[in-house]
């Protein structure tokens, strides 16, 4: 049942005073907003989500089980996170040291795709519709409608955004087979024919 808010937050979650949370996002089981987090409309988070102070997540996004998005990470509307994938936020890492002023961020662009068990080595930003596989583990910048596989992940092609993969003819074009939707091959980079 939603709140008085607009959203809805399950009983055994945690959610901080100072966060801002969108109408019709539902947050489920065990779960914690931390303060200073901005979430959006319509969004799901899955059973023990956590998401840090300074993270936003856009319109849609769907967060599936046991992510934590941590402080750096922005992503943008319809992005989906898939279950256990991980953001890192300090490329050096350790206990006794205090790195919180070497944050580095993390921008995942609009309707971008990360699978399960995926890592995001932080610094690195992920484009627009790009889609990252389950287990993959990403080490540098991502263009958009790219698909991106293994440890460390390397490109083996480019998406639609209905998430089917593109096959370019000689001329570069390509067209989605569920949408029909044309799309242009030119410079090294994928863009979507309006």
């Amino acid at each position: 049942m939603m709140n008085e808010s607009g959203f809805f937050v399950h009983p055994t979650a945690v959610v901080d005073e100072g966060s801002v949370i969108g109408k019709g996002t539902k947050i489920w089981h065990f779960c914690h907003i931390m303060s200073g987090s901005r979430i959006g409309e319509d969004c799901i988070l899955g059973q023990n989500v956590m998401i840090a102070s300074g993270v936003v997540l856009g319109n849609r996004v769907k967060v599936q089980n046991n992510v934590s998005v941590y402080t750096g990470v922005t992503c943008e509307d319809e992005v989906f996170l898939g279950p256990s994938c991980v953001f890192t936020n300090v490329l050096n890492p350790r206990s006794g040291v205090d790195r919180k002023n070497e944050f580095m961020s993390t921008h995942v662009g609009r309707g971008a795709t990360i699978g399960a068990n995926a890592t995001i080595i932080c610094g690195h930003d992920i484009g627009p519709y790009a889609f990252i596989g389950a287990g993959s583990v990403i080490t540098k910048e991502i263009p958009a409608y790219s698909l991106w596989v293994g440890n460390p992940a390397r490109q083996i092609g480019w998406m639609s955004e209905n998430g089917q993969q593109l096959d370019f003819n000689r001329d570069g074009i390509a067209f989605c087979s569920q949408t029909g939707e044309q799309y242009i091959f030119e410079n090294g980079k994928v863009r979507k024919d309006w």
